[in-house]
């Protein structure tokens, strides 16, 4: 008997928040959106050293819309960014909150509901929102980064600057929450590649040179080279990606922090790879890799398709030959029943 075609919209909700410690903080949020209709907590990852928690759940428009505001609701009761300190770069307690579309479900729809969130939000929490990616307004919203430029403790100043008014909101800086980027975007993998040393100018140097924003070219004594004001970049090696070096000082090695922003593009074994490159370069080793939050299915095919060089089509050992080349187990299990999207809806 043929199967009926699966209608259902489903959309994903990433936002992460500053808090990877307090597990008060933690089990408030997942109560909130366990505890939403139409909406099903798929991960919730706290980091300690990033101090920060990136939490996945999806649902229909009107569940991932409630979820994620009773989600930032609970976390605004907890997380003071007046004390908050982590590696991670951050512009407030809810740092950035991204529906991404899964089945069913354009980017416009996706990008109407993040204005609806922005909308309720800042009236609720009383912050400023920025929207970004698909969702923003002016060309220089668009990169995530680039809104977060100053991070929290710049965004006093950055209120005043009449090229920063906020989208939603008033532009009153809001000591005890921050600000709050919102917006649809493709799906986003987190990746981090470990280094084997606990010299983070290695895991920068190699971050800086994939990443597709590059970095600053400079002069023999070290000096930023710059023309008519402007500093000069070298563009990094890989599209789509953006990158940063970082200490894990609980596992004394650093790490590659990498977001996939297309995995089409630069698939998730096209950046470890290049890692190893890189790091061979340098004359250190790299231990493995991590992917925070989930991943999706075809993304980890891709890979299991490039280590076996095509040879293998049974889909259960190509997930395996992609978490034994990529070394997803070194830090933490990888368990594709917990970590493929398409293995928890």
């Amino acid at each position: 008997m043929p199967q009926k075609e699966n209608k259902q919209k489903i959309i994903e909700c990433v936002p992460n928040f500053s808090e990877g410690r307090n597990q008060e903080t933690l089990d408030a949020i997942k109560d909130a959106i366990i505890n939403t209709k139409d909406v099903k907590l798929l991960s919730l990852e706290p980091d300690a050293d990033y101090n920060r928690v990136v939490v996945t759940f999806a649902g229909n428009e009107e569940g991932i819309l409630n979820g994620a505001l009773n989600a930032c609701r609970a976390a605004a009761e907890y997380i003071d960014m007046r004390r908050h300190k982590g590696e991670h770069p951050r512009l407030g307690a809810i740092d950035v909150v991204p529906f991404v579309p899964i089945s069913n479900v354009t980017t416009e729809q996706c990008v109407k509901i993040s204005e609806e969130f922005a909308r309720i939000i800042s009236r609720d929490l009383h912050v400023p929102v920025y929207l970004y990616e698909n969702a923003a307004r002016k060309a220089d919203r668009k990169s995530l980064s680039n809104i977060r430029q100053g991070e929290y403790e710049g965004l006093a100043e950055k209120l005043n600057d009449q090229n920063w008014l906020p989208d939603f909101g008033e532009p009153i800086f809001n000591s005890k929450l921050g600000a709050i980027v919102t917006g649809s975007r493709f799906f986003l993998i987190a990746y981090n590649v470990n280094i084997n040393s606990t010299d983070v100018k290695q895991a920068k140097e190699i971050g800086e040179i994939l990443r597709e924003s590059g970095y600053a070219k400079r002069d023999e004594n070290g000096n930023l080279i710059k023309v008519d004001g402007k500093t000069i970049k070298i563009p990094g090696r890989l599209k789509e990606v953006k990158g940063m070096g970082v200490a894990l000082e609980k596992y004394n090695i650093t790490q590659v922090s990498m977001n996939l922003t297309n995995y089409n593009v630069t698939p998730i074994h096209v950046a470890f790879e290049e890692v190893k490159k890189e790091a061979m370069r340098l004359g250190v080793d790299v231990n493995g890799s991590e992917i925070v939050g989930l991943v999706p299915l075809e993304a980890m095919l891709q890979a299991g398709r490039f280590y076996t060089k095509e040879k293998e089509t049974d889909e259960r050992k190509l997930v395996e030959a992609a978490i034994d080349n990529l070394g997803l187990n070194a830090l933490h299990p990888f368990k594709p029943e917990e970590k493929i999207i398409e293995y928890m809806i």
